[in-house]
């Protein structure tokens, strides 16, 4: 059995379609962030959170 080779976006689509047509473009996309990729660290969190709860208790104070 030989082995086949990858096709690229623009082979794919001449096999699914048929010869392109001038009003149909491939726009390449930028890679998304995978899910298991936070966005910020657990200690920035952490550090985060502590800082709005002393800026709660800092407001309590003052009202009081």
């Amino acid at each position: 059995m030989d082995q086949l080779r990858p096709l690229s976006e623009a082979e794919c689509y001449e096999r699914l379609y048929g010869a392109r047509v001038p009003t149909v473009t491939i726009l390449g996309s930028e890679p998304r962030l995978a899910p298991w990729e936070p966005i910020v660290s657990a200690e920035d969190l952490r550090r985060a959170f502590e800082e709005r709860l002393d800026a709660r208790t800092g407001a309590a104070e003052e009202a009081a």
